[in-house]
């Protein structure tokens, strides 16, 4: 039985250790890989996302175990790096440079002006960024952020009012954040977050992820009785969940690139 002494002075809980290791691809690519020594793991662990790839790892597991584990993936690795991979430009904001920038499922012309501050605005089929010369970086992509939520936010705008009436409630707050594998979430207490990504895709998918969160107001699972209430509200789910499959990590991956910090 432990001793008084002993209960009293826990252990401290060991912290996640990072480092970062290289992988050369049977094609000859060189690929960074982050590895992540966590506590909380309970297996090995490869995944990969608009970051970049990462290997968990157990406190138990050796060093040994993990590269092993690496290289029995090489395929699958290589795999993921060639669908992640950027197929349509940079997707860098640059001052002057950049003329394009993604929005609802298409990309539309950006115009650049000089202005008092920094804003952005939609002009019909255009978009036009006004700055000044002392706009940093961190300003533009602010800038950037607030025009995506206010899209973000009109489009939720136009879709809500019409999913309330059959909802016990309504969600006691919506959140727009940036979310590295979920789309939508909803928290115990009602507040349905979003991920700002969703305004880069088409209006549909972005519809159908609001809907998906609303039904969680129904039946907090996804069993076949939520998938039923999804199902008599958006009958084309099943498109829009393929969609998300095909081209979700594009989206998070641009979004990702244009907010980034340099």
């Amino acid at each position: 039985m432990p001793s008084l002494h002993s209960l009293l002075i826990a252990r401290a809980p060991r912290s996640v250790e990072r480092d970062t290791i290289t992988l050369e691809l049977d094609d000859g690519r060189i690929l960074d890989v982050q590895r992540v020594r966590d506590p909380r793991a309970k297996r090995l662990k490869l995944s990969i996302d608009e970051r970049g790839a990462r290997l968990t790892l157990p406190m138990r597991a050796s060093l040994v175990a993990g590269d092993r584990f690496l290289q029995q993936h090489r395929d699958w690795l290589a795999a993921q790096i060639t669908r992640h991979a950027p197929d349509d430009g940079d997707d860098t904001l640059v001052p002057g440079r950049t003329d394009r920038l993604p929005l609802r499922g298409e990309y539309l012309p950006l115009q650049w002006h000089e202005g008092r501050y920094a804003r952005i605005e939609r002009v019909g089929d255009a978009l036009h960024m006004h700055t000044t010369s002392r706009t940093s970086a961190a300003s533009l992509q602010r800038t950037l952020r607030a025009f995506y939520e206010a899209q973000a936010r009109a489009d939720i705008g136009r879709w809500l009012p019409g999913y309330l009436a059959g909802l016990p409630r309504a969600p006691r707050q919506i959140r727009l954040k940036t979310m590295s594998s979920q789309w939508g979430s909803l928290a115990p207490d009602g507040t349905l977050a979003l991920d700002l990504a969703l305004v880069l895709g088409r209006p549909s998918a972005f519809e159908y992820v609001l809907v998906h969160e609303l039904c969680h107001l129904l039946q907090a699972n996804h069993s076949p009785a939520f998938w039923q209430e999804v199902e008599a509200r958006f009958p084309a789910w099943r498109d829009e969940r393929a969609y998300f499959h095909a081209e979700g990590r594009r989206l998070k991956a641009r979004l990702h690139r244009l907010l980034a910090t340099p």
